[in-house]
């Protein structure tokens, strides 16, 4: 939720001192070697750093063992170790790592390649899986083809197979290398389902052969087989592009900068229906997302808006401080963030590897307090009460549109106001937990001879311990879920559903 460069945002003599730390450190490293993404680290690299990985979980992780007992985190562990027999490549060990990881149920806590692998992928001419997917349950659907020459993988095509395996198949194999807050469902389906997602997953863990044979469902409900080959982007898109001309039109900055805040956070408003749709797409810092709610709240009084449509579906979290100011212009009652909101350490014997570990130790000693559970407690936010916002306050018909990228932040947004009388959550089940997360500072940590890094969150959250602690999202009042035909006709099936419950609510009223 809150990361050091947020904490620090009002701290600019920080900010210069650390970056003349690094430029120092920059200029004395030498001169950096050409990068060989098929790299192979010896055994005992990797076994060097897969103990430094297990070491600094169980030090400082708070909930490692919060959804699975520690004698079988440990057998995931040493299953992990019995894995490296040979040399790997980074791809190779980050996936046992990943492995490994998954078994935590953290969906913050997460594996990240080297950042020199990063930069080799970011301009490397990698072939491409060419079909983007939407999953759920025991469907999977075409959304996209990157190959615009295929008159058969159109969009919502049904697939029932992939080289041979089912939708079942494919999701209890990749499901073992994402991801998620406790047992929420809906946020590893919709990690496959965000654009070409899926291809990346299936070439990590499988591997792209050259002929994919693919088994689908026709116009008349009749199973049928193709074969598709994997997109070669720069050479298809030279060739396509090649005696194209494509008049350049370069937006000013403000031009840009508007664009990027629309794309993050926008309100549109019918005065006839008496309706606001509101996109809210982050929770993070530096979006203005404080002015935006001020000035959306009024101008939905000047309106006398009745109904407000909130999406939150492909928020993924951020600054707490704006979801908590979001959720007072709606809630009717006071709330707390937290019930309790501890660290199992505020130090490390790992420091050199965790990002910023000095500041975060200054930090933690100023904000926690050790108590007889032995627990560096933030008391401040296991005390306080936010109240809801009496000027510009919303009164009307609240709809919050939620479903498996509704994450962190923003699932503390959805739980506080589950229950509301005034307020209804479309959609489906949140991909952040309900009952709490590891979260709120979350250094990254390098591990020192492959360079892979993971997520380590320093706080375990504990919203309301009233809640069901059953690994489950917040749950939709109102389920609306995805349809072959719905995403054929590129129908916004959530959208949809709460158009319905007003004109619903209308119709009651009359």
């Amino acid at each position: 939720m809150k990361r050091l460069t947020d904490i620090l945002r009002r701290r600019p003599d920080l900010v210069l001192f650390i970056a003349a730390i690094s430029l120092l450190c920059a200029a004395c490293s030498g001169p950096r070697t050409a990068f060989d993404p098929a790299q192979k680290y010896a055994l005992p690299q990797l076994q060097e750093d897969y103990s430094i990985f297990r070491n600094i979980l169980e030090e400082s992780h708070p909930g490692l063992y919060w959804y699975t007992s520690k004698d079988s985190m440990n057998y995931y562990f040493s299953q992990g170790f019995a894995a490296l027999k040979d040399s790997m490549t980074e791809p190779q060990f980050r996936n046992i790592l990943s492995y490994v990881i998954t078994k935590v149920d953290c969906g913050h806590t997460t594996v990240r390649y080297s950042k020199r692998y990063t930069d080799y992928l970011d301009t490397a001419n990698i072939l491409l899986f060419p079909l983007g997917l939407k999953f759920w349950q025991d469907t999977m659907v075409v959304t996209a083809n990157i190959d615009r020459h295929d008159s058969i993988l159109r969009r919502g095509t049904v697939i029932t197979s992939i080289n041979g395996m089912t939708q079942r198949q494919l999701t209890d194999t990749l499901f073992d290398y994402m991801v998620t807050d406790g047992h929420s469902m809906t946020g590893k389906y919709q990690g496959l389902s965000n654009g070409f997602n899926f291809g990346s997953w299936y070439r990590n863990i499988f591997g792209l052969p050259n002929d994919i044979s693919v088994r689908y469902l026709d116009v008349l409900g009749k199973e049928n087989m193709t074969t598709i080959h994997p997109y070669n982007f720069r050479a298809d898109t030279t060739r396509k592009m090649a005696d194209i001309i494509i008049p350049h039109y370069h937006p000013s900055r403000r031009e840009r900068k508007a664009q990027r805040q629309f794309a993050m956070r926008n309100l549109q408003v019918d005065t006839t229906g008496k309706t606001a749709f509101m996109t809210v797409n982050t929770f993070a810092h530096g979006n203005h997302l404080k002015k935006f709610f001020r000035s959306s709240f009024r101008l939905l009084k000047e309106q006398g808006i009745q109904n407000l449509i909130i999406d939150v579906r492909s928020n993924g979290g951020g600054d707490a401080s704006n979801s908590t100011l979001l959720t007072r212009f709606i809630i009717d009652k006071k709330f707390k963030l937290a019930d309790s909101l501890y660290a199992v350490t505020r130090g490390s014997k790992y420091n050199k590897y965790i990002d910023d570990s000095f500041l975060y130790g200054v930090l933690m000693d100023f904000i926690t307090k050790k108590r007889d559970d032995d627990k560096y407690h933030f008391g401040y936010f296991e005390r306080h009460y936010f109240k809801p916002k009496e000027n510009n306050h919303f009164d009307g018909q609240v709809y919050v549109l939620i479903g498996g990228n509704s994450f962190s932040a923003t699932t503390l947004f959805a739980g506080s106001l589950k229950g509301q009388k005034n307020v209804t959550l479309v959609g489906e089940e949140t991909g952040g937990a309900f009952y709490g997360n590891n979260a709120w500072m979350i250094p990254d940590v390098t591990l020192p001879n492959t360079g892979i890094r993971f997520r380590l969150p320093k706080f375990r959250l504990i919203v309301d311990r009233s809640r069901a602690k059953d690994g489950h999202g917040v749950l939709p009042d109102v389920y609306a879920l995805p349809s072959s035909d719905a995403i054929r006709n590129g129908i916004d099936f959530k959208e949809q559903k709460v158009k319905e419950l007003i004109q619903l609510r209308s119709i009651q009223n009359k």
